[in-house]
């Protein structure tokens, strides 16, 4: 049995890999990790020039969105880059490749989320500290409250998505909706909250919770809403408990595919 120093090693050696094989090829890395940031830097042109025309939204400023998009993708880029096969575990699951892992005497799905990272990712994570570096304001409160929500986020975006992700043990292949429901979340968490009303509204802070990501400038760094505050930490233990239950319950259900592999 894993002791909890010896888990520690063994995350942090898987870390170390993954990130010794994508520094492998580096002229690559910096390519991809560089477009990414480049992407992420186009939108933030486009709202620049829409706030320079309308400068306040609903109470929303160019500094307020900026910080969103540094949040959003800071946090998205954290789950990619330390639990980056949550975003390929329908596909490991329908294709039975799950064998290697419960072979293995760790957690299965500690082992499964953290054996890939995503290089593109680490060009999301720079461009949310470069954001942080240029708009931010530098003292100890506002940097802590920009690290806490840079790990809510990304703790909303894992469990978000291996709870969609496992939807794979009980329907077969899902990573069609799997993709749908994670290019839906990425895009509602890039909008202004308090542009939406009514049921949007509601949808965004339960049927696909991007909106406790995109408030979180406002709710969190700006304003320090305890409500707010309280909602957010209940959003993200309840989606953490549901995906580790599903997940669980849905690896009774899973069909090996005889596939002999190693790992680690």
């Amino acid at each position: 049995m894993l002791t909890a120093v010896n888990l520690l090693r063994f995350v942090w050696t898987c870390w170390k890999l993954n990130l010794a094989g994508a520094m492998e090829f580096r002229m690559s890395f910096l390519m991809t990790a560089g477009m990414m940031m480049l992407n992420n830097l186009v939108w933030i042109f486009f709202w620049g020039l829409y706030f320079n025309r309308f400068p306040v939204i609903n109470g929303w400023e160019l500094r307020d969105v900026m910080m969103m998009w540094a949040i959003g993708a800071g946090g998205y880029g954290l789950s990619a880059v330390f639990f980056g096969n949550v975003y390929m575990l329908a596909s490991l699951i329908a294709n039975g490749q799950l064998d290697a892992y419960i072979a293995q005497p760790k957690p299965v799905l500690l082992h499964v989320l953290i054996s890939r990272m995503s290089m593109t990712a680490i060009g999301d994570v720079l461009f949310g500290l470069l954001i942080f570096a240029y708009i931010g304001d530098f003292t100890i409160m506002h940097i802590l409250k920009f690290i806490a929500s840079l790990i809510l986020s990304m703790l909303i975006f894992l469990f978000l998505n291996l709870i969609v992700q496992c939807l794979a043990f009980y329907i077969g292949n899902a990573e069609g909706i799997a993709g749908q429901f994670f290019i839906s979340t990425v895009t509602l968490s890039t909008y202004p909250t308090d542009i939406f009303r009514g049921v949007a509204r509601v949808l965004l802070f339960t049927a696909i919770p991007a909106g406790f990501i995109s408030y979180m400038p406002i709710g969190l760094m700006r304003h320090m809403n305890p409500w707010y505050a309280a909602g957010l930490i209940i959003a993200v233990f309840v989606l953490s408990a549901v995906g580790i239950v599903v997940f669980r319950r849905g690896l009774r259900r899973y069909s090996s595919g005889n596939m002999m592999s190693m790992r680690m």
